[in-house]
């Protein structure tokens, strides 16, 4: 690996812990459209809640036949009610705070609409030189088109950025990609970190190309 130049992260589950906001914001869609919510120990599901696009989620949820009524009602929830119950990750602030200042950082999510008023609302939106959500490729998460659009807008080489992700999403696209990944409180392929201040001393070595 070439010394790092650039940082990206992804939303849920790395900066954010938001599975309950998740999990409840596609119920809100659900019953809706008179389905029944999904569970948290439906594990499968209320794990591609937290990960997946949102035409993915629903399309896994409702089926191919009823996607699209699911994509608009979704177009009609309000987020941001949901945000009380989102949470940075323990250390994030301190951790932006002292690696921004040592190169660019970005985020790549399957999110849509919604990273802005996240980012707003947390009162985080300086520290991101960028941010690629899956309105903006063709394909979301795992296909590498989010971290591509990533590196051109950043103006480095794929092998120049880190990508840090929580999920078998994040770690398929980061190789389809080729850009070197760690997994965050996640046990991934490769390395690993458990705190963002963890990732401040990783950033500090890669930087160095060490």
């Amino acid at each position: 690996m070439r010394p790092l130049r650039a940082l990206v992260y992804d939303c849920d589950g790395v900066l954010f812990d938001s599975r309950r906001a998740n999990l409840a914001y596609y119920n809100q869609i659900l019953t809706e459209l008179g389905e029944r919510p999904v569970l948290e120990e439906e594990t499968e599901r209320a794990l591609l809640c937290h990960t997946g696009s949102t035409p993915q989620v629903l399309r896994h949820l409702l089926g191919s036949e009823r996607a699209a009524e699911g994509l608009r009602v979704a177009a009609q929830v309000d987020y941001r009610p949901f945000l009380a119950w989102m949470t940075p990750e323990p250390g994030l602030l301190v951790s932006l705070r002292q690696l921004v200042r040592r190169l660019p950082l970005a985020i790549a999510t399957n999110r849509q609409r919604t990273m802005g008023q996240i980012l707003q609302h947390f009162e985080l939106t300086e520290f991101f030189r960028c941010v690629t959500t899956s309105s903006d490729v063709q394909r979301p998460k795992p296909f590498p088109d989010m971290l591509w659009h990533t590196a051109q807008l950043l103006g480095c080489a794929l092998d120049e950025m880190l990508y840090v992700g929580d999920s078998l999403l994040d770690q398929q696209a980061a190789q389809a990609a080729g850009v070197p990944f760690v997994a965050y409180r996640w046990a991934g392929e490769g390395r690993r970190i458990e705190h963002h201040a963890d990732l401040v001393g990783l950033v500090a070595q890669l930087c160095d190309g060490s």
